[in-house]
């Protein structure tokens, strides 16, 4: 069956709700979903220039009530409440933190869950959260390159050494580390050439949004000579979509996905607003029947 993961309802109350997180979890693995994906916005701005790609007008299509809490922190919480799901951010900003604190706290978290985590990073869109957290805005691609590369120089070497534009440590210890063999899966985000090409230098797998089929196979061909031409193998490497990201309403569209698995994506992705109501009912009916429909299909 095709991997599929499930955004959860990122909607007051429920998102922050314990009981309600908890029975949400216990649902996920009852109904043989294999991953939960948890966004990431520290802030968004009331008023911010219309920077965002994956749509007309540069505006993001954030409902009223969204609610984004702090993924590794809200993923720490599904970790406790759970025992085989894997634990994802959809994506986390890499350029907005620290990369020693990153990899001390994606460590901690992998060890917790018995090496469950894997994680989205990109570089995000909005100006406004940048100057919120203190961070210069550009540059933001060589910043998560940085980010990336020194946290598996922390994870691999003791003591470790980095020295780079943004960041820089001397024989340091970071005394936590992964128990996934090969570290954190780090899955690019972006529909961008230059994320494609990111992901083939330096990922663990892909995560374009809003991409068609035809446009993932492309992608996906840079990916490839991306790596080979970093003299890197994609033999564990990971391609996640989420088919109603491109297309609202697709989600039982077994065309859909059949092209998106063809073109060479092995997760796909729901949200919970797809479910049409927020009630446990709609919920375990919409990822069960995705389940059934979609990922059991492929």
């Amino acid at each position: 069956m095709m991997h599929f993961g499930v955004i959860p309802l990122c909607a007051k109350p429920f998102v922050t709700d314990a009981h309600w997180v908890r029975r949400f979890l216990e649902m996920l693995e009852e109904e043989g979903a294999e991953s939960v994906w948890m966004p990431e916005h520290v802030v968004m701005a009331q008023d911010y220039e219309p920077l965002y790609e994956y749509s007309a007008d540069g505006r993001a299509p954030v409902a009223e009530d969204t609610v984004m809490p702090d993924p590794l922190e809200w993923l720490s919480f599904a970790a406790a409440c759970t025992e085989r799901l894997r634990l994802a951010t959809g994506v986390l900003i890499g350029p907005q933190h620290s990369a020693a604190m990153l990899a001390k706290r994606l460590a901690t978290l992998d060890a917790l869950s018995g090496g469950r985590l894997q994680v989205g990073i990109g570089i995000g869109w909005q100006r406004e959260e940048y100057a919120a957290l203190g961070v210069p805005y550009s540059a933001r691609g060589r910043r998560l390159d940085e980010c990336i590369d020194a946290m598996r120089v922390l994870w691999r070497e003791a003591p470790a050494s980095f020295t780079g534009e943004f960041v820089r440590f001397e024989r340091v210890f970071c005394d936590t580390r992964p128990v996934q063999p090969r570290g954190v899966p780090l899955y690019i985000g972006g529909s961008s050439e230059a994320a494609a090409r990111r992901a083939g230098l330096r990922g663990d797998g892909f995560f374009p949004y809003v991409i068609s089929p035809e446009d993932l196979a492309a992608r996906l061909a840079t990916v490839r000579g991306a790596a080979r031409e970093a003299g890197r193998t994609l033999e564990h490497f990971s391609v996640t979509v989420w088919p109603a990201s491109f297309r609202p309403g697709a989600t039982f569209d077994i065309g859909l996905a059949r092209a998106f698995r063809d073109a060479g994506a092995d997760r796909l992705l729901i949200a919970g607003y797809e479910a049409g109501a927020n009630t446990p009912e709609a919920l375990r009916g919409l990822v069960a029947g995705f389940r059934d429909r979609i990922a059991g299909a492929l």
